[in-house]
């Protein structure tokens, strides 16, 4: 399965603004492990200062940022489990802004938060290498709307990119 499988049917329009940044003709567990090495790699070679940065003060900082990736990894991924083991409830929103503060994530080093980072998302790829294509297709509903458990991780890369650039742009 690859992002190009992925039906304008199976997610809100919101989250093609993820999902239109992850490479067409790559398997979502290639974007996975592509997209681990890139996120390691890029808040790896920021310092501690670089970390703490807010580029306003109501805005996250860049351990708030990892923070809400990796929150937003299992969030993401639990949909993906329950949509994929044909659970038809309706799963509710989050409120991103209001998980990062008891978060604690600025209390947390660079290392503490990669080291969550990876164990994250070893565990999303063992949900996803454990899911038959015909599970990934199923489509629930979350926040109100449709989602497949497929969108549901495929959006997790294009969200990594989207806000790696954003620091690029914003933090940097």
């Amino acid at each position: 399965m690859n992002r190009k499988s992925i039906a304008s049917t199976e997610a809100s329009a919101y989250f093609f603004r993820y999902l239109n940044l992850v490479p067409e003709d790559k398997s979502v567990l290639a974007c996975l492990k592509e997209g681990h090495e890139a996120v390691m790699n890029f808040f790896s070679d920021l310092s501690e200062e670089q970390m703490s940065h807010r580029y306003a003060p109501e805005k996250w900082s860049v351990k708030e940022l990892l923070q809400h990736l990796i929150d937003t990894e299992r969030i993401f991924a639990y949909r993906c489990l329950r949509i994929a083991r044909r659970d038809v409830t309706p799963l509710p929103s989050y409120d991103e802004n209001a998980i990062v503060p008891p978060s604690q994530a600025d209390a947390k080093t660079t290392k503490q938060l990669l080291q969550e980072y990876t164990i994250t998302r070893q565990a999303t790829i063992s949900l996803v290498e454990s899911l038959r294509e015909e599970d990934l297709a199923f489509i629930g509903n979350a926040s109100g709307n449709p989602l497949s458990a497929r969108a549901a991780v495929m959006i997790l890369p294009g969200h990594e990119i989207w806000h790696m650039d954003k620091v690029r742009e914003l933090y940097l």
